[in-house]
């Protein structure tokens, strides 16, 4: 078995044959894989965000395959132009693109997600984080971080 779950750059592995065919089925020559010598496989594309209202519709991204691929989903970033959002985003950048508590049936399924199933979560991130910009409000169902005041009479002893 390889060190690295892709092969190598003589034996390159089946899933990595799948997810270039897929990406190039998907988006053409938008995104190129980086093969480098040290450090993760990535993808890297440009894809414009038809919006009237932004000064800069193209916008790069960046998918970063770990190295426990398909156990773990790619990280997906966008490294041009700058975005960051409190909400969605990790500190590095990183897009939170959904909530592992969501299991394979809404989130990353290792055996059926791809790198194009992540790039099209990016963009639809794209969309709402302009949205949210617009509008302060984040579009789609968001995780409460919080628990919700119950429901009906309070309990005794609340002291309320």
């Amino acid at each position: 078995m390889p060190k690295d779950w892709w092969g190598t750059r003589q034996n390159v592995s089946p899933r990595l044959r799948l997810e270039v065919e897929l990406m190039r089925a998907t988006y053409a020559d938008t995104f190129k894989l980086h093969v480098p010598r040290t450090g993760n496989l990535h993808w890297l594309g440009t894809v414009e965000i038809n919006l009237r209202a932004l000064k800069q519709r193209n916008h790069t991204l960046k998918i970063l395959y770990p190295e426990d691929y398909p156990n773990k989903p790619p990280e997906a970033y966008i490294t041009d132009p700058y975005v960051y959002s409190e909400k969605h985003q990790f500190e590095d950048g990183q897009l939170c693109l959904f909530n592992p508590r969501d299991g394979v049936t809404y989130g990353w399924n290792p055996s059926k997600s791809t790198a194009v199933t992540v790039v099209s979560w990016a963009i639809q991130w794209i969309y709402a984080f302009y949205t949210w910009k617009a509008t302060g409000k984040w579009p789609g169902h968001e995780e409460q971080l919080t628990a919700p005041p119950p429901k009906g009479p309070r309990p005794r002893g609340w002291g309320f």
